[in-house]
């Protein structure tokens, strides 16, 4: 029990340190390297920069952290201009194009972007739109990254996404969706709603609403994933509440199918980050404990610990992308491709 209780602390160092910047100036040697140590781990290291700025710090600290700022801004300028080279591709399409995730919030200069992590480049596009925007990021540089027949169908039929794109030359990654969950899913939401309703930025772009945008990052946590790196995508939703409100949030989750995964979503990031959520929102369920020990998952080395939950919440994941026949014939296919 109490090692338990020590990995529980060490994430809820990091959790604090971000919510309450001034809660360092308490930290001992020790502290420092856990706090230091989780936060690379979430991929939380320039977001923590950010927030402790100013702040009296050891000089081992200040120097990781500005490391890390200075990454983070190399990765704004990568990430920003992988979305240029998307929007030449496909401008000539005239179809709709909304950036997703990280690079959304980086575009639009969003609380949620400040020393944000960006991996691949997410866009949403219009369903009907696919054939055309294949062809043009074909054309324009980007090649298959899994060839295989069977990954290349099992995506076009069942995902939420055309299987992933990697640039020959720059070596990124682009995911093109066409709605935001599986179409396997228990939950459908309103991908033409959602292009509906985007918000332009200049240049030809887009992002999502904020209401969608909540109800997007929030289904892509609780709705299609084993909750790994969590308390990054929990702090999104935090700043995302934060700088937006909740106002006709809930009304939007229910339209999209997605209002447990949100208030879910909500819960957690009010006991993790003090996120301000309605009152009526509190009340919590059977999984909200199991959660809130997978989101916490990490020793002070930042290694991942609590193996079974982890099990649990990855089989969890599958079991919410698909019907059980389905799964099971994925999960035979790929074992025997495996062997």
């Amino acid at each position: 029990m109490g090692d338990d209780v020590t990995v529980r602390h060490h994430a809820r160092l990091l959790a604090r340190a971000l919510a309450d910047p001034t809660s360092v100036e308490r930290l001992n040697g020790d502290g420092w390297t856990a706090l230091l140590t989780m936060a690379r781990a979430e991929l939380l290291s320039a977001t923590l920069a950010y927030r402790l700025a100013g702040l009296a710090m050891p000089t081992a600290a200040a120097r990781f952290l500005a490391d890390a700022r200075a990454s983070a801004e190399q990765g704004r300028t990568a990430a920003l201009w992988e979305a240029e080279m998307a929007r030449r591709a496909l401008g000539p399409l005239g179809v709709p194009i909304v950036l997703l995730k990280g690079t959304a919030y980086l575009a639009a200069g969003l609380e949620a972007g400040r020393g944000r992590f960006v991996g691949d480049l997410d866009i949403l596009v219009p369903r009907a739109a696919l054939d055309a925007v294949e062809r043009a990021l074909l054309d324009a540089g980007w090649e298959w990254v899994k060839p295989n027949p069977y990954d290349d169908a099992y995506y076009r039929r069942w995902m939420h996404e055309l299987p992933p794109l990697i640039h020959a030359a720059r070596d990124r990654l682009i995911d093109v969706h066409h709605t935001i969950l599986p179409l396997t899913a228990r939950a459908t939401p309103d991908a033409a709603a959602m292009l509906a309703n985007a918000v332009p930025l200049r240049g030809g772009l887009g992002i999502l609403a904020p209401a969608d945008m909540i109800c997007h990052a929030a289904a892509h946590l609780f709705a299609d994933g084993d909750l790994g790196g969590g308390m990054r995508n929990l702090w999104d939703i935090h700043c995302l509440v934060a700088e937006f409100g909740v106002a006709g949030l809930a009304e939007r989750a229910r339209h999209h199918g997605v209002w447990p995964a949100v208030a879910r979503a909500a819960r957690q990031a009010n006991a993790l980050y003090g996120t301000q959520i309605p009152g009526g929102w509190r009340g919590r369920d059977a999984l909200d404990p199991l959660v809130a020990r997978r989101l916490t998952a990490r020793d002070g080395w930042g290694r991942q610990t609590r193996s079974f939950t982890r099990l649990g919440f990855y089989v969890r994941s599958h079991w919410l992308r698909m019907p059980p026949a389905i799964l099971a014939r994925h999960l035979w296919t790929k074992w025997r491709r495996s062997g």
